[in-house]
């Protein structure tokens, strides 16, 4: 059965052709790959696909080439990190020398010496304190708005536009800075001064005011600070007496005053003669005022080094209304309590530069310092140069600037002549001076000892002279200037104390027998002369001991002034000119000859300034 079976199945088997014709592989065969291997493969080819390049937009490319850059400057602040610790101070200071050295080659001779000085008038600034009291700079105390007075102008004068009030500025050529500038008033009776004054000043032959008294009494008049500047003998004393008077008018015909109370007004002065002729003119106002019996007495107080104070006991018992006064008598009187500052509304300072020049500045510290209620400040010169006026703008209130002229100038009515004139024939060449006009005539010389050698000289050629110097007494002083005005002697030797603001009358010449080292003692002595619009004489003597500085100084100030210059003043040259730039005058003496490095005011601030801080340090253990 099993055969019959397998002959069957042989039998069904295809023929070997019919085989191979029907088992062949297609071409289109593909094998069969299970699925695991399949799915395998395709991550596998996914994996090792390279990705599609993105183009790049321009946000993009920005805000790689920022993180690029910030990282390269880290990169370089790092390494100079590195390099800072890693050097020394000595290193760092040697390459900031050499920076230093690069940029100075750059720059020219001039722009150095500016430098240098701008450097030098700095350190000065901040040298110097406010001018305040003690209590004052201690507590912080500012005051930001100007004292308010009752004065107000005419409304006629108020209603004019800005531009009539400038021409009338420019008319009496007239500078002015500051802000809500009071107006200026062309004639007194329009300021509102009683007529009793009126009449005083004109039987003076004052008829009308001058520049400065146009600007500057109706900005005293107003309470505002100010600092006045004009040239020599135009009037500054009235502009700043006559405010004094006239508020200690106004608080007497309020309430009068009493002993102990007292004064309105504080003027003060660098020397007793300037304080003596600013004080005869406060009592001649005053007086004027009480003969009409219209107004109250106003009391005026002398307070100055050399007189017997209980002389004027009866103005201190009845109450003071004005005291003009010397820094040095002044803070005695205080300090004792003889006097006090309670109801001072009115402080002036008449040659502020020259009373801060000559060290009063803490005595004036001291006096503000009996201060109690705010003041109204003003100070006056006519040689204020520009460093005391930047210091004097910060220590008062929104001050008024007012200046006739620049400041440090020399009278434009007075005929300068300069001559050579060597040193051993100075005494002989005096006399034939003296006969170019007639008497009066004023004689300076800085060296004491000289004074009085010219004095005895004109003496023994029958001149009639007298001598003035800070070592006389203040009677021999006093007899000196009294004998002088009233005609009794013909010549004044002097030294610097005449110099300073004195006004005597029809002085015709003035003889500057020692030229002296600083131009601004220059410009107060020829200043004697040409006062009140009339014209005057003065000749200098100068010689090889004069210094080139000083000769250069008064090369510029005559060529300013348009007054004929010698040929040896011609022959000097300005050593600046060759550094090339601007020509600017010193800004510490005003001189037009030097720059603030060769001031001979320098020296003697150093020294000073040195003496103030040497002053404390003696003793302790």
């Amino acid at each position: 059965m099993v055969s019959a079976a397998t002959s069957s199945r042989r039998g069904r088997s295809p023929s070997p052709g019919k085989d191979e014709e029907d088992f062949s592989i297609p071409s289109d065969y593909k094998p069969y790959v299970p699925v695991a291997k399949r799915r395998a493969q395709m991550l596998s080819q996914l994996g090792t696909r390279q990705p599609a390049k993105k183009v790049k937009t321009a946000e993009e490319l920005e805000k790689e080439m920022e993180e690029e850059l910030k990282e390269q400057e880290e990169d370089e602040e790092r390494a100079r990190e590195k390099a800072r610790r890693e050097r020394t101070l000595l290193q760092a200071a040697q390459e900031v020398k050499e920076r230093r050295a690069i940029e100075d080659a750059q720059k020219s001779a001039a722009e150095r010496e500016a430098e240098k000085e701008a450097a030098l008038l700095a350190e000065m600034e901040r040298a110097q304190k406010k001018l305040a009291g003690a209590q004052e700079l201690a507590l912080g105390t500012e005051w930001t708005d100007s004292l308010k007075t009752s004065w107000r102008p005419p409304h006629y004068i108020r209603d004019m536009s800005e531009e009539e009030l400038q021409a009338v500025r420019d008319k009496h050529h007239i500078l002015t800075e500051g802000e809500e500038i009071p107006p200026p008033i062309q004639h007194f009776a329009d300021m509102k001064v009683p007529k009793p004054i009126l009449n005083y000043l004109k039987t003076k032959g004052i008829k009308k005011p001058s520049p400065i008294q146009v600007q500057g009494i109706p900005t005293a008049f107003s309470g505002r600070d100010m600092i006045g500047i004009a040239f020599t003998g135009s009037g500054k004393t009235l502009a700043f007496t006559l405010p004094a008077i006239m508020q200690a008018l106004e608080m007497e015909a309020k309430l009068p005053f009493v002993r102990g109370e007292g004064p309105v007004g504080l003027i003060i002065c660098p020397s007793r003669e300037l304080a003596r002729q600013t004080y005869e003119g406060c009592v001649a106002m005053c007086n004027a005022l009480k003969e009409t019996g219209e107004y109250p007495e106003l009391r005026s107080l002398l307070c100055i080094g050399g007189i017997n104070m209980a002389e004027q006991g009866d103005v201190l018992n009845k109450g003071v209304h004005v005291v003009v006064a010397t820094p040095g008598r002044l803070i005695d009187m205080l300090d004792k309590g003889k006097l006090n500052a309670n109801n001072c509304k009115y402080l002036c300072m008449d040659e502020a530069d020259r009373m801060i020049d000559m060290g009063f500045e803490e005595d004036v510290r001291s006096i503000m310092s009996h201060f109690k209620y705010q003041r109204q400040t003003l100070l006056f010169s006519a040689t204020m140069p520009r460093k005391i006026q930047d210091f004097a703008q910060q220590s008062l209130i929104n001050p008024i600037l007012v200046n006739v002229g620049r400041a440090g100038a020399a009278n434009m009515d007075v005929i300068q002549e300069v001559e050579y004139v060597k040193q051993e024939a100075k005494m002989v060449y005096l006399l034939e001076c003296l006969q170019k006009t007639p008497p009066p005539v004023i004689i300076f010389s800085d060296n004491k000892n000289e004074v009085d050698d010219i004095q005895e000289y004109l003496l023994l050629k029958g001149v009639e002279a007298v001598a003035i110097h800070g070592s006389k007494t203040q009677e021999e002083r006093e007899y000196a200037i009294r004998a002088f005005k009233s005609g009794a002697k013909d010549v004044m030797v002097a030294s610097g104390v005449a110099s300073k603001g004195l006004d005597f009358n029809e002085i015709q010449h003035v003889i500057v027998y020692s030229m002296p080292k600083e131009i601004e003692d220059y410009v107060h002595e020829i200043g004697r002369t040409g006062r009140s619009g009339k014209t005057g004489l003065a000749t200098t003597f100068v010689n090889m001991n004069t210094t080139e500085q000083t000769l250069l100084d008064l090369k510029y100030l005559l060529m300013e002034a348009k007054q004929k210059i010698p040929e040896f003043l011609l022959s000097i040259d300005d050593p600046r000119a060759a550094q090339g730039g601007a020509l600017k005058g010193c800004p510490i003496c005003g001189g037009l000859g030097h720059g603030i490095q060769d001031c001979p005011k320098l020296e003697e601030e150093q020294r000073r300034k040195a003496a103030s801080q040497t002053k404390y340090q003696g003793g302790g253990y």
